[in-house]
């Protein structure tokens, strides 16, 4: 099925919770604009024996700056078609989107992941807890506004001098740029026996 039949098929019993066809781009997307019936699209998308999108290929956290969302991208190994589904404009200070992971067993550990480092929470999720960073960190280290914390049990968290993170600043700029000696290059072994 082309993009355009795969929208008209979803817009028939979906209709108001999906926006327009995007076919812009590499991959057709609709966004999910009533992500209280994601799941329900979702259950659809992958039983409906037209469509079959039995493999979630990725589920990702998105910060625009301004606010959050998610980006699912669905694969039909049986019909050979790709199709994505975004979440947009959630809440940065309380962003909640329905599990998956009922449908897209996969979905489990993306949805941590994006949890871990973006703080969406899926409701329903069975098992919603960081998977990169420890328990206890501080912060959700791929938002646009992170702040990279200076300490964690006592132990700091450097950038050496002159590399900077990919997200956050500095919080210091006095670690030297070798702080452990250079291990001995072989040329400086005695290799000879006696």
């Amino acid at each position: 099925m082309t993009a355009a039949e795969i929208y008209e098929k979803i817009k028939n019993g979906f209709g108001e919770a999906i926006s327009a066809l995007n076919a812009e781009g590499l991959d057709p997307f609709v966004v999910v604009t009533q992500p209280a019936r994601l799941p329900e699209l979702a259950r659809f998308l992958n039983d409906d024996p037209e469509l079959r999108f039995t493999s979630l290929m990725c589920l990702s956290g998105v910060d625009d700056g301004t606010t959050l969302g998610v980006v699912y991208n669905l694969c039909s190994m049986d019909k050979k078609h790709r199709f994505t589904l975004k979440v947009e404009r959630l809440d940065r200070e309380n962003p909640h989107v329905p599990t998956v992971e009922k449908i897209w067993p996969t979905a489990n550990w993306h949805e941590r992941e994006a949890y871990d480092m973006f703080g969406i929470i899926f409701d329903d999720h069975s098992d919603l807890r960081r998977i990169l960073c420890p328990d206890d960190w501080e912060g959700w280290p791929l938002r646009k506004d992170y702040q990279v914390q200076e300490f964690w049990h006592g132990i700091r968290v450097p950038y050496p001098i002159g590399e900077d993170p990919d997200r956050g600043k500095y919080i210091f700029r006095d670690i030297p740029e070798k702080p452990y000696p250079a291990p001995p290059r072989s040329d400086d072994v005695d290799l000879t026996t006696t």
